[in-house]
């Protein structure tokens, strides 16, 4: 996502509709194919984790998803079709739900404006209770944790043990000295079961600040070495911690660990959403 020229948003820009009273829309059917998406159906499953991620966050799926049918020529006929007219929040939500391993994805989670998806949850985040709070700040620092490993990767952390020594020293600079393993011991968790998913929306904001400020420093800055970015890592983590201190704040080695992990609570809300669907109110299937 680093050194994008804006030419390469001409994609995005230029299937923007704006509507009569101002408002701007993307077309569905038009932004599939933008995002290198050949077949309807597989878009289509990308929009459906999009509306569920919308949900969670507190929007209204019918606002930001709204439903229409186009009428299109089907040889000597014609035929209604769907399509949405997707706000921009909600093509956030799709880029943010799309392949990563698609370049154009990258170019569509930098276009649809990050800060633009901030500020619009900040209108809504203290309105959330605390699991909705945790599926979002989870949502956001997994894109961010991409970025992170793309710019240390970029700075000289290559090899899967450089990483692993690099990750740790986020971690303890935070936590006081404590690395994964030790965090990992101390929230009783299982080998398998990773630290990020369970933690409250406070701790996950503290690590979302670790990463993303890691993550802007490295590139900022030019950073060049694996040893280098360790060090960023680990003060960046440390600088947090040192905030929270100084705010009265507590520590996060400190802060409960919640009984639901992120798993539980997806689970949870898509079981809540299919059953709305059921009676009509999210269209989540053809």
């Amino acid at each position: 996502m680093k050194n994008i020229k804006g030419k390469e948003y001409i994609r995005f820009e230029a299937i923007k509709h704006i509507r009569e009273d101002g408002s701007e829309f993307w077309s569905a059917r038009e932004l599939g194919p933008a995002l290198e998406y050949t077949k309807w159906e597989n878009f289509h499953n990308v929009i459906k984790r999009a509306m569920i991620a919308c949900e969670n966050s507190g929007h209204s799926v019918d606002s930001d998803f709204p439903e229409v049918r186009k009428i299109v020529e089907a040889g000597a006929t014609t035929k209604p079709k769907k399509d949405y007219e997707l706000s921009r929040y909600a093509c956030y939500l799709i880029v943010q739900n799309g392949d990563p391993r698609k370049e154009v994805i990258a170019l569509g989670q930098t276009y649809f404006a990050i800060q633009t998806y901030r500020q619009e949850l900040a209108d809504h985040y203290n309105q959330l209770d605390e699991d909705r709070r945790r599926l979002v700040v989870r949502g956001d620092i997994k894109q961010w944790n991409q970025l992170l490993a793309e710019t240390a990767h970029d700075a000289g952390v290559i090899s899967n043990e450089e990483f692993a020594i690099f990750q740790n020293a986020g971690y303890m600079g935070l936590y006081g000295g404590l690395d994964v393993d030790d965090i990992h011991a101390r929230k009783n968790l299982t080998a398998s079961q990773k630290i990020l998913d369970f933690m409250g929306s406070t701790e996950l904001i503290a690590n979302l600040f670790r990463i993303s400020q890691t993550e802007e420093k490295l590139r900022k800055d030019n950073i060049q070495g694996a040893e280098a970015a360790t060090s960023v890592h680990y003060n960046v983590g440390h600088e947090v911690r040192t905030a929270i201190e100084k705010i009265g704040g507590t520590m996060p080695e400190d802060l409960p660990t919640p009984e639901k992990s992120i798993q539980q609570i997806e689970k949870e809300q898509m079981d809540r959403l299919r059953k709305k669907a059921k009676k009509g109110k999210i269209m989540l299937d053809e």
